[in-house]
């Protein structure tokens, strides 16, 4: 993973953004700012990502706040890689930090229609490909144009149902709730150039590339990153019920590698057009590459936000939010048939030019860098160094 500050970052140089790095010599987290070539330290204005974001206008408030130089991105990201990382110098972590970590699920068409083949699959990769064109003969694969919770799509629901064919997955693609799931803990998602987490069990699992909405405790939309929503198809597969065992797991939400905050130059519409592009390249020289693009999501992104946060469910630290992904891969890797799933060692590059390039690579869930530093070690940290 030999990433430069050119090929990680946004196309746009006035792109506004900030992140999170671990300072060695306060043995803590320190939110920053990215300031060309440089990061600049700004936790003594605002002690986490939290605040920053929680202000009246977050994209000021980074602008204006004062800091310390924290180093040049390029040493800092040539120290992120664990192994080979000089654990006496900085290295960059999530951006995010006390948010809850939400995502919405089957909000393409295209991963809709995998979801409902790896239920009726009950989690095998061998079955899935004779499942797979059963359901588009019923469904087809073609349902952009329906909007979700319309006439149009409840008359579609009441055929499925009388062909047997009815899918909890469809009813959260087509139905009028969108599915709004706990993707991870707060303090536990992991950033650029981070390993992420597969469980050694899985034999059937997937990268989900994903643009990721930053929202605020008042449900305003003040930004967005990018997100990998690592999965693991055979255990959903099995039962939905499964769901947190499928995607909340040790390194399997990664964001990053910095925060874009909405200004003049970038808003909600941006993101709506954004296409996000996936490329898994293996140690075995597997390569597999796809794309997503937010144009086909059957759901506005705000209205996933809307469904997210309201009245009804409270986020007083704000949120993040996956958006969910187009891609769903069926590439063969190994035997005919099989599909696709990671195998250790894999890199997984996710990125699009208005967000710059999220870079991880797989290994096993207890392999990996171990998660302990969570809000409680945050807060003894923060106290200590004189910042809450």
């Amino acid at each position: 993973m030999d990433m430069t500050p050119a090929a990680i970052l946004p196309a746009d140089p006035a792109a506004l953004l900030f992140g999170r790095i671990w300072r060695p010599d306060c043995s803590g987290p320190a939110l920053v700012r990215v300031d060309g070539d440089r990061l600049t330290d700004i936790s003594a204005t605002f002690p986490t990502a939290r605040d920053l974001c929680e202000a009246a206008s977050p994209a000021q408030a980074l602008r204006d706040a004062k800091g310390e130089d924290a180093g040049t991105l390029a040493d800092i990201l040539a120290n992120t890689p664990p192994d080979r990382r000089d654990v006496t110098r900085p290295w960059l972590l999530s951006p995010i930090d006390l948010h809850a970590v939400k995502a919405a699920g089957v909000t393409f068409v295209t991963s809709m229609l995998e979801r409902v083949i790896e239920e009726k699959a009950r989690g095998s990769p061998e079955a899935a490909a004779q499942i797979r064109q059963q359901v588009r003969a019923l469904v087809g694969d073609d349902l952009r144009s329906l909007r979700p919770g319309s006439d149009e799509a409840a008359k579609l629901k009441r055929a499925l149902i009388d062909a047997g064919a009815w899918s909890q997955y469809l009813e959260v693609g087509i139905g009028p709730d969108a599915e709004i799931f706990t993707k991870a803990q707060p303090m536990a998602t992991v950033g650029a150039c981070s390993a992420i987490g597969v469980h050694p069990a899985s034999v059937w699992n997937n990268p989900e590339p994903e643009v990721v909405l930053v929202i605020t405790s008042d449900a305003r939309i003040i930004g967005a990153t990018l997100g990998n929503d690592v999965n693991l198809r055979d255990v959903e597969g099995r039962s939905a019920l499964l769901l947190g065992k499928a995607k909340d797991n040790v390194g399997a939400a990664a964001v990053g590698p910095f925060v874009r905050l909405f200004d003049d130059g970038f808003d909600l519409a941006s993101v709506e057009r954004i296409t996000v592009r996936l490329s898994v390249h293996g140690a075995d020289g597997f390569v597999m590459e796809g794309r997503s693009a937010m144009a086909e999501i059957s759901r506005p992104p705000a209205e996933l936000a809307a469904q997210a946060v309201n009245a009804h469910h409270c986020y007083p630290d704000g949120l993040v939010l996956y958006l969910g992904t187009l891609f769903a891969p069926t590439q063969d890797r190994g035997a005919a048939g099989r599909g696709f799933t990671h195998a250790e060692g894999d890199e997984v590059r996710i990125a699009c030019d208005e967000l710059g390039m999220l870079v991880n690579r797989v290994t096993a869930t207890d392999r990996g860098e171990p998660w302990t530093f969570g809000v409680g070690a945050l807060m003894r940290n923060l106290a200590a160094r004189g910042l809450l």
